[in-house]
C-alpha cells in the first residue's frame, strides 16, 4: 500500500519505518523537507534528531506535504493535534483516502501537565472528518506511546489497541496494519463509529496521571470481561 506519514515527531518516525519495513511504500511528509533533514535536535517525547532517524531509514522519502496527499492511499496523520487539521489541509485533496488519526489534542500553552483544546462533545478526529468529509477518518494508537504502537510484545502480557471509525472497510485497513506491528486481532477493540474518539482522546488525561504515578510511559490497559452482559 501507498502511505504517507505526515509528522517527523517520535510517533511519525516509529511508525514510517515499521511501514517501510512491513513491505508499503511510505514516504514522511513536512512542510520543509530541507529544513526538517538538517534538523539535528531530539524529539521532546524520547526521539532522536530527524537527520539521524533519516539516515537510518535512507528508503523512506522526505516529501513535501502536497507531495505526500498525492502519493498516500493512507494518511497517517502523527502531527501535533492542535496543529493536524491545518497540516492535513496543505496536504491536499483527501477524498477518498483513509486518514488513520493517531493524535492527540494536546495543549501545553499552560506548561504541563497538558490539557485537551477538544474534548467531551467533540474530538480532534471528528474535526477532521467534517473538514474532509469525503475523506474515511480511523482513530487508532492513540492511547499508547510511539514504542508500544509498533512494538506491542515488548510488554510482558496482553494488552489493547482501539480503534473507531464510520467506515468498515477503513477500520479493516487500520486493524490489518496493527496486526502487521504485532497486536493480536482479539487484542484490538473496535468501539463503533467516530464518536468513541472522545473518550479515546480524553484517556490521554489519565494516561498521563499514570505516567507519573508510575514513573514509566511505558504501559498500557488490558480489558478484561466478566461473565455478566451488557444491559
Amino acid at each position: 500500500m501507498n502511505i504517507s506519514v505526515i509528522g517527523t515527531g517520535a510517533a511519525g518516525q516509529f511508525l514510517a519505518a515499521a511501514l517501510s519495513q512491513a513491505g508499503h511504500t511510505v514516504v514522511v511528509g513536512t512542510r520543509e523537507p530541507e529544513q526538517t533533514l538538517a534538523r539535528t535536535e531530539g524529539s521532546v517525547t524520547g526521539a532522536g534528531p530527524f537527520k539521524e532517524w533519516h539516515a537510518d531509514h535512507p528508503e523512506i522519502p522526505v516529501v513535501t506535504l502536497a507531495e505526500a496527499g498525492a502519493h498516500g492511499d493512507l494518511v497517517v496523520n502523527a502531527t501535533a493535534g492542535t496543529a493536524s487539521v491545518e497540516a492535513l489541509r496543505a496536504v491536499g485533496s483527501l477524498d477518498g483516502k483513509i486518514i488513520m488519526d493517531v493524535a492527540n489534542p494536546l495543549d501545553y500553552s499552560r506548561g504541563f501537565p497538558p490539557f485537551l483544546s477538544v474534548c467531551n462533545t467533540d474530538s480532534l478526529a471528528e474535526q477532521l472528518q467534517r473538514e474532509f468529509p469525503a475523506a474515511r477518518v480511523v482513530k487508532a494508537l492513540n492511547t499508547v506511546n510511539h514504542v508500544l504502537m509498533v512494538d506491542p510484545q515488548r510488554l510482558p502480557a496482553p494488552h489493547n489497541a482501539f480503534i473507531a471509525g464510520e467506515d468498515a472497510a477503513a477500520k479493516a485497513e487500520v486493524a490489518g496494519l496493527l496486526r502487521q506491528f504485532g497486536w493480536p486481532e482479539e487484542d484490538i477493540i473496535d468501539l463503533g463509529g467516530l464518536v468513541a474518539a472522545r473518550a479515546l482522546e480524553m484517556f490521554l488525561l489519565l494516561w498521563v496521571d499514570l505516567m507519573q504515578a508510575t514513573g514509566t510511559w511505558d504501559f498500557n490497559i488490558r480489558i478484561v470481561r466478566g461473565g455478566q452482559s451488557a444491559p
